[in-house]
């Protein structure tokens, strides 16, 4: 009976990505919603007049873009968390020429596939509705989706995710986008640097999760060839496999990379960790416990995931110029010409 339903899905999810039109509608269960708890200027129906369809026009779109690759998720996860961490969910990261956000170091290895996609699920929203929805909010419903299509949708819950940013007029400054933190950071730079956005240690360690669909170049953790930590063996491969390859990429989750669920934990668990970053929140009291509870327990890391993820949605920028709405491009704000977009470089 369980191959058979296997077989059944499979068939399911092949027809999906062959024949968009197949796939299936967007799950509408999902979990009560709190307006109470939410950021200022923030709420679940905030289309709900300007754009009612908001939500059944993004979907189809990044299920079938997400079935067909799925590395699309872990992009879209990347650029939501490298938007919304140097100065808030703003959509500043999108903007391309002078001072872009783009042209600094942690983003560019940013996918340039996730980010056209944003642009093409734009340009779907505002011919149905105008330019009433901002590029930011796109991408967090984008990045929501994603999620879900990437999980083990039969447990995974789908959720609300509170609407109503504005667009950025400029680029986060450089010191700003280079607070991210960096694959090779210590505990204590972690955790304050969470704290320093009003996420607490599990929020770290729930997030450090969407690594369950990432990949990494090399580069990015060629310092655990020299400070070991974790299997010794698993090291030893990683170091052999870059040595023979240095451009080739690295699954973060190195036993299910392709689906959204709790193995990255249990890798940690076992030392088997890329990422330095990832490695030492098993070795920190403040972590560890998060660490084995997902581990053990893939309901938790799916609710926990989804109330971070809104948590770091909510993350605001400062001042009293809330933005704008992008009309003619993600790209680009309105006083700039339009921006070539990423199809030529995908």
């Amino acid at each position: 009976m369980a191959s058979s339903c296997r077989a059944i899905l499979a068939m399911c999810l092949l027809a999906a990505v062959l024949c968009p039109a197949l796939s299936r509608p967007r799950p509408f269960t999902s979990l009560p919603v709190d307006d109470s708890r939410l950021a200022n200027g923030l709420s679940y129906d905030f289309h709900a007049n300007s754009c009612p369809n908001l939500q059944d026009i993004v979907w189809p779109i990044v299920e079938s873009a997400v079935l067909g690759e799925i590395a699309l998720a872990a992009g879209l996860l990347r650029i939501f968390f490298h938007d919304c961490f140097p100065q808030g969910c703003d959509a500043s990261l999108l903007l391309k020429g002078a001072n872009s956000e783009l042209d600094l170091a942690p983003n560019l290895t940013l996918q340039p596939r996730a980010l056209q996609l944003i642009e093409d699920i734009r340009v779907k929203v505002h011919a149905a509705c105008g330019a009433t929805v901002s590029c930011a909010d796109i991408i967090a419903l984008a990045t929501r989706d994603a999620v879900f299509v990437a999980g083990e949708s039969e447990v995974f819950y789908f959720y609300e995710m509170p609407l109503g940013r504005f667009d950025s007029k400029a680029p986060a400054s450089s010191s700003a986008v280079f607070d991210l933190p960096q694959p090779s950071a210590d505990a204590n730079t972690l955790i304050d640097s969470f704290k320093s956005r009003n996420l607490e240690p599990i929020d770290l360690v729930a997030l450090s999760g969407a690594h369950t669909v990432g990949k990494a170049h090399c580069s990015s953790f060629s310092d655990r060839f020299t400070s070991p930590r974790g299997d010794a063996a698993f090291v030893g491969q990683l170091r052999d496999n870059c040595t023979s390859d240095p451009n080739r990429l690295q699954d973060l989750d190195v036993a299910t990379p392709i689906v959204f669920d709790n193995t990255y934990f249990k890798n940690l668990m076992e030392g088997k960790g890329v990422f330095t970053s990832d490695v030492v929140l098993v070795s920190d009291s403040r972590t560890d416990w998060g660490v084995k509870g997902l581990a053990e327990n893939k309901w938790w890391f799916y609710s926990q995931f989804r109330d971070s993820l809104v948590k770091l949605g909510q993350f605001q920028p400062t001042g009293e110029d809330v933005g704008e709405i992008r009309r003619n491009s993600c790209f680009a704000t309105n006083g700039q010409s339009d921006q070539e977009g990423f199809a030529a470089s995908a």
